[in-house]
């Protein structure tokens, strides 16, 4: 039975000083369930936030309330109340007075407040501390009071931005369980934002994973992480290995050039793939056993298991077992086929393919400038005549970020950065296109680079007109 939404975001659109920050979003949120924005900064979740809370309004799109629009609605009209990392709490007042303050501005009768702020107070297991200050407490204490403070108004939907980015690991631990808890005892909605993947494995009903403005995928905590929708979900929920591979057929894909048997089926044979293999999910074998072999290069002991680096056919894989093996030597390694996941490539193409016309040419020299989305770019040891439009396919390691700062392109978005075992794959994003890069760097997602272009690797021809497209 498909649960009631009390909030629904509808091809919402929103752009600052003309950058897209959400793209086209849509999303339903349930009725009492824990929902967790989760994604890497910049990816737009505190947008979505302040959306829902009323503070910021969509350039496009609509918001709804229990099946009823709320656009240009203001924050205090909305039933939902926010916490913020920063708490935002009033230092000159105690603690009964902070978690009070919101049920005074309402007028309500004194005894009425103070039967309330009793109640949640217990709640967040504060009772006792009515009369401390606030500048007294542990940041976990002030958190159960922020906490405190916007549960008491008695909202439907509780909004809560990074509440824990503040708290010490051990303390931000505890507070993961008993957000939850305090969830399920107020028995409100939750939406929390986050970029911590441990915070929203652990607290949520539901993850919402974004990226550069777009929902990449949905779903429960074991689904997000056992059947990731992509490359970058794969990457940045938990360690995983993300590997190259081909389907030979369905239920079998050829990595590294062995065949692994999987539970996979649909995608078209020969088909290039991306592979997922959870560290965990490798058995360490004699090497006669395993399907592939490889050399350990790295062991470091984690407390509940050692990690192991194994370099295998050019390719690093990471490992996770209670038994460790001695850098040096030569192990099996064998996956069971339930413990491979296969997606779809982000970038499906083997190349960037793209045209370009040629907007000056010196035979002499033995060089043209062409056209690319605006910027002139020389290609050396090449000659065609002014005008001659041109099809370049550039492999991806035929672009690299520009050292000079200058380069071919300038200010193009990293969108994502995923290990492949032997280079960082990246796609850049431009205002016309997509672009796939290589590169043994490690990039920041979520920033802007100039990029520069190796020519020398790409196969460029002439685009042939035909007489009667001509004619046309």
């Amino acid at each position: 039975m498909k649960q009631k939404a009390i909030v629904s975001l509808k091809n919402i659109n929103v752009k600052f000083d003309g950058e897209v920050i959400l793209n086209n979003i849509s999303l339903d949120i349930t009725d009492k369930e824990f929902i967790t924005l989760l994604g890497p900064s910049g990816c737009g979740k505190t947008t979505t936030l302040r959306i829902i809370g009323g503070f910021l309004e969509p350039d496009s799109g609509d918001v709804l309330y229990d099946g009823k629009r709320i656009n240009g609605t203001p924050p205090n009209k909305r039933n939902v109340n926010t916490v913020f990392q920063k708490y935002a709490l009033f230092p000159h007042l105690n603690v009964f007075d902070n978690v009070a303050f919101g049920l005074k501005l309402k007028k309500l009768p004194k005894a009425e407040i103070k039967e309330k702020v009793k109640k949640m107070l217990s709640i967040v297991d504060l009772k006792g501390y009515e009369k401390r200050s606030v500048s007294k407490l542990s940041g976990g204490q002030q958190q159960r009071v922020a906490i405190a403070r916007a549960l008491v108004c008695d909202p439907e939907i509780l909004l809560l931005d990074e509440p824990l980015g503040a708290l010490d690991l051990k303390l931000r631990k505890d507070m993961q369980i008993e957000l939850k808890a305090i969830q399920k005892m107020t028995n409100k909605t939750f939406v929390y934002v986050t970029h911590d993947q441990e915070e929203a494995l652990t607290m949520s009903d539901r993850v919402c994973v974004m990226n550069n403005g777009k929902i990449e995928q949905i779903g429960s905590p074991i689904d997000i992480y056992n059947e990731p929708a992509n490359a970058f979900v794969a990457d940045f929920i938990g360690e995983a290995n993300i590997l190259n591979g081909y389907m030979l057929q369905d239920f079998k894909v050829n990595i590294l050039g062995a065949e692994f048997k999987c539970v996979d089926k649909g995608f078209g044979d020969g088909q290039a793939v991306d592979v997922v293999i959870r560290p965990e999910d490798i058995v360490v074998t004699t090497p006669e056993e395993g399907i592939l072999t490889g050399e350990v290069t790295g062991v470091v002991f984690k407390g509940v298991h050692y990690e192991m680096e194994v370099k295998t056919r050019g390719c690093v894989w990471l490992i996770h077992s209670t038994v460790a093996s001695e850098v040096g030597a030569t192990i099996g390694m064998y996956v069971s086929p339930d413990n491979i996941h296969i997606m779809n490539k982000m970038f499906s193409a083997a190349y960037n393919e793209f045209t370009a016309e040629v907007t000056y040419a010196n035979e002499e020299e033995n060089y043209v400038t062409v056209s690319i989305e605006g910027n002139d770019v020389d290609i050396k040891d090449t000659y065609y005549e002014k005008g001659t439009c041109l099809s370049i396919k550039l492999p991806p390691d035929g672009i690299s970020i520009a050292g000079d700062g200058v380069g071919h392109m300038r200010d193009l978005y990293i969108e994502s950065v995923i290990w492949k075992g032997e280079y960082n794959e990246i796609i850049l994003e431009s205002d016309e296109r997509k672009w796939l890069m290589q590169s043994s760097q490690d990039e920041q997602v979520a920033t802007y680079v100039p990029i520069s272009f190796d020519f020398s690797k790409a196969i460029i021809l002439p685009i042939e007109v035909r007489e009667d497209e001509d004619e046309i």
